[in-house]
């Protein structure tokens, strides 16, 4: 049994949706693509993308490693997934990702034709999916995706904390000065 608040919505203004019985599992494998990012240097966000209940594409950022700035990891495997599935009408697909896209990945999720999107933790400085943006849901674009925000959300939020505790603790030893013996 999970032990987590959900938020579930609809921007199709259908009645609420229910999670699926395998967004967990999904979430699970999203969450061990993000343990991998710190080895390369990146932030701990991952994700896989799901068609016919099958993982078609997985990963993690890429922007240090690339230096590419649209490297995000939802970019990543949609562009992985488009290969795979040879078109770029990702239709029929769930993207599983452990932090709430930005404008950037939600335009691309929308672009895509994804039809769903399980993210984990919220992120209230550059969410696109109902943080500060509801990206999704905008009626004025031709096409919206089923949200469900907050699945895993405290293990998600966990990974980013330990990464970027690790970080600031890097950096202030890195520029402290060094004690000297007496």
């Amino acid at each position: 049994m999970l032990a987590c608040t959900v938020t579930i919505k609809d921007s199709t203004t259908s009645p609420l949706l229910q999670p699926e019985p395998l967004d967990s599992y999904y979430m699970e494998l999203a969450l061990q693509q993000a343990a991998l990012a710190p080895q390369a240097g990146e932030v701990p966000i991952g994700a896989v993308l799901v068609h016919n209940h099958e993982v078609i594409a997985a990963g993690h950022n890429y922007r240090e490693i690339s230096q590419d700035p649209t490297a995000h990891v939802e970019m990543v495997v949609i562009r992985k997934a488009a290969e795979q599935l040879r078109t770029w009408r990702l239709t029929d697909t769930t993207l599983y990702v452990t932090l709430e896209p930005c404008p950037m990945c939600a335009g691309a999720i929308v672009q895509s034709r994804i039809a769903r999107l399980v993210f984990g933790a919220w992120d209230p400085k550059a969410g696109a999916c109902g943080s500060i943006f509801d990206i999704p849901a905008e009626r004025r674009l031709n096409h919206r995706v089923q949200v469900v925000g907050g699945l895993l959300e405290q293990e998600s939020r966990e990974l980013l904390q330990t990464f970027f505790r690790a970080k600031r603790g890097a950096l202030s030893e890195s520029t402290s000065p060094t004690k000297r013996a007496s």
